[in-house]
């Protein structure tokens, strides 16, 4: 099963690469490696989720929003190989989630990434990770990931 019919079956499809929102771009291929820019939660051009954890966004909401940064980071990676299934492996997740003073479950919420890699992935969505907790993020919203990839020639 191809990693788009992996997705189709969990009733997910790739959606277009959201437009960056400053001067980058969403990904970049540099020998067999592509480093995504951080994805934010954005679901047809709109954002999904606003707030920080532990304040106005539940760790269910910011897993889920996790998962969503984590689709949107394969549709950018798709934007430069076209075809997912060049992915060899997933190298490194790093996962920042907007946190309320005395919020530490940063870890859960990048989860909603890592598993979802992991499910659609299998042992090549296994990776080293980081996740972060940080003040504030860019346009109010709760997590944004960023992933490196290794890619078949």
């Amino acid at each position: 099963m191809t990693v788009e019919q992996k997705l189709q079956s969990m009733g997910i499809s790739i959606p277009e690469t959201p437009k960056p929102v400053a001067a980058y771009i969403p990904a970049l291929q540099v020998n067999d490696l592509i480093f995504t820019s951080g994805q934010i939660p954005i679901v047809k051009g709109e954002l999904k989720f606003k707030g920080k954890l532990g304040a106005e966004i539940s760790k269910e909401q910011g897993y889920q929003a996790a998962k969503i940064c984590a689709l949107n980071a394969l549709s950018a990676i798709k934007g430069v190989v076209v075809d997912l299934d060049r992915i060899e492996q997933v190298v490194k997740v790093v996962g920042f989630v907007a946190s309320a003073e005395g919020f530490t479950e940063q870890p859960v919420v990048i989860n909603g990434a890592s598993e979802f890699l992991q499910e659609v992935l299998g042992e090549k969505g296994l990776h080293a990770r980081s996740a972060v907790g940080v003040a504030e993020l860019p346009l109010g919203v709760p997590v944004e990931v960023e992933l490196i990839v290794k890619v078949s020639g």
